[in-house]
């Protein structure tokens, strides 16, 4: 509705802006319910900016280069992930320069908006919204999109705690969280190729398998280096991020595989509500369980509930034909149009 009164650019101004009300309106008052609420504003705000841009780069890229130009997209987007995990060495926790630094970088965010002489791009159409569509299409995809946001989201917040009870000081925590980063980056492509070679359900099980074994050596553990030493403390922050990172394109792909291609951006809204889901069972869950099994053990328990419901779809259906894998960020719909405009009008539909 904002783009189609304001049109991208204003759209985004907007958005942008209540994104840095959220962030500098933290120190104004620490209190739970207000930064529940400027919490949610926050998160409105920034995938409202993600829509915008992605819809941005659908309406104005070619075939020809859209490849490559969306793989520059995900390489700049996943290595802001990583200096900002890096910035946590840098910036004092709770200052008021902290969130001034933050709040300068997402308004410098708008000042190419302000320059640049490029026509803005045609309204996109409109999708039709079926928040549970993907568990008609998958089961397995659906739930899989659920254990990747409560996996992700889970780490990312108690990541840092799960670091401070190694005995990590400020700059070694940020770095355990950038190596989870990089883990992730680097996992794409055998990802894509395993999953272009093999039954897609193999790969997820893999992957489900290797997070849970990782979250159960977490889980044993936290707390005692003389257990796991620093430099094993990273490198279970590298497979972490290794393991979990492609489960959502894994699904994704998976998912595709039994769906018309009118119905990708049905899909592919569907997948993002379910993960978003996912993301926002994980804080509610984590501080019960944590106090009693710590967090790890959380999300080991959701990835060997992935890793048995794997192989109970595998002997209920046959995979029918596959479509060609590809990362998939959470981000919006208009992202979806890769897969519509690259793949073939010839595969099948079906329910996993």
């Amino acid at each position: 509705m904002l783009v189609r009164r304001a049109g991208h650019s204003r759209a985004f101004a907007v958005m942008a802006g209540m994104a840095v009300v959220s962030i500098i309106a933290h120190p104004i008052l620490p209190d739970a319910l207000f930064w529940a609420f400027i919490r949610i504003l926050s998160g409105f705000s920034v995938a409202g900016c993600y829509t915008l841009i992605e819809s941005w780069l659908q309406a104005k890229i070619t075939n020809a280069i859209r490849g490559r130009v969306f793989s520059i997209y995900r390489l700049v987007d996943m290595s802001g992930q990583v200096i900002a995990n890096a910035m946590i060495a840098m910036l004092v926790p709770a200052s008021y320069v902290s969130y001034n630094i933050i709040a300068i970088i997402m308004c410098l965010a708008i000042l190419p908006l302000a320059v640049t002489q490029s026509k803005e791009p045609e309204l996109p159409s409109r999708v039709s919204y079926q928040p549970l569509f993907a568990i008609s299409v998958s089961p397995l995809a659906a739930l899989g999109v659920v254990v990747a946001g409560l996996s992700t989201a889970t780490f990312g917040s108690v990541g840092p705690i799960y670091a401070i009870a190694m005995g990590l000081d400020l700059s070694q925590i940020a770095l355990f969280l950038v190596l989870s980063s990089i883990g992730g980056i680097l996992s794409q492509m055998p990802a894509g190729i395993l999953a272009d070679r093999v039954p897609r359900r193999s790969v997820l099980l893999f992957f489900s398998i290797l997070a849970t074994v990782l979250c159960v050596l977490m889980t044993f553990s936290a707390g005692d280096l003389r257990i796991a030493g620093i430099p094993q403390v990273y490198m279970l922050s590298f497979l972490f991020g290794f393991a979990t990172f492609p489960i959502y394109s894994l699904c994704a792909a998976h998912a595709s595989d039994f769906v018309e291609q009118d119905r990708m951006l049905t899909l592919s809204a569907s997948l993002i509500f379910l993960y978003a889901t996912g993301a926002i069972i994980s804080p509610l869950a984590a501080g019960i369980i944590i106090e009693n099994f710590g967090a790890a053990m959380m999300i080991a328990v959701a990835h060997l509930l992935l890793m048995l419901y794997t192989v109970h779809r595998t002997f209920i259906r046959t995979a029918t034909r596959r479509r060609s894998y590809a990362y998939i960020p959470r981000t919006s719909l208009f992202i979806a149009s890769i897969l519509r405009n690259r793949r073939g009008a010839n595969d099948r539909s079906g329910k996993d």
